[in-house]
């Protein structure tokens, strides 16, 4: 007698489902069996994975919200230039260089040794880089790096009309 190849399978969820096992090997048949008994149907599955992929972007979406209204006052109390770039990385660009700068400012003046003339200095500098994808680019840099970024942008990087950003 061979050994069988379709098991009834009662899930953790408590569905029973006919599995077909006939395409893994004879001696681990039952093995797996036992193993889908502790999971998930297949539909379960599928619905909290989804249940749980909608929640991730609900959540991130919020955050992302959060992130460009802190990014939006930062750039209005210190007066900021608006960038520019396509639509669709504009906030984007708004939150790269919010997070730059107060990483920038935190490393270099708080738990460093600038005074406020040299941050004054460097918040200049970033004031003229006002294309949108540069901040985007420079978003996973350290704060320590941004006075050498800034001076290496290129003059498509600063506030001048370029067609191609």
């Amino acid at each position: 007698m061979a050994v069988r190849t379709h098991w009834t399978v009662e899930h953790a969820c408590s569905h029973i489902v006919d599995h077909d096992l006939s395409d893994r090997p004879a001696d681990k048949r039952a093995g797996f069996a036992r193993w889908l008994a502790s999971k998930n149907c297949t539909d379960c599955w599928k619905a909290a994975r989804d249940a749980d992929s909608e929640s991730k972007e609900e959540w991130l979406a919020t955050k992302r919200a959060e992130e460009q209204k802190a990014a939006v006052a930062w750039a209005k109390q210190f007066d900021m230039p608006q960038l520019e770039g396509p639509e669709k990385a504009l906030d984007w660009g708004e939150r790269s260089r919010h997070q730059l700068m107060t990483a920038a400012h935190t490393v270099l003046v708080v738990e460093g040794t600038w005074d406020e003339a040299d941050w004054a200095e460097l918040e200049g500098k970033a004031r003229a880089i006002t294309r949108a994808g540069w901040w985007i680019d420079q978003r996973d840099a350290d704060g320590t790096d941004l006075l050498e970024l800034l001076e290496a942008a290129s003059e498509a990087d600063r506030g001048t009309e370029n067609p191609f950003r």
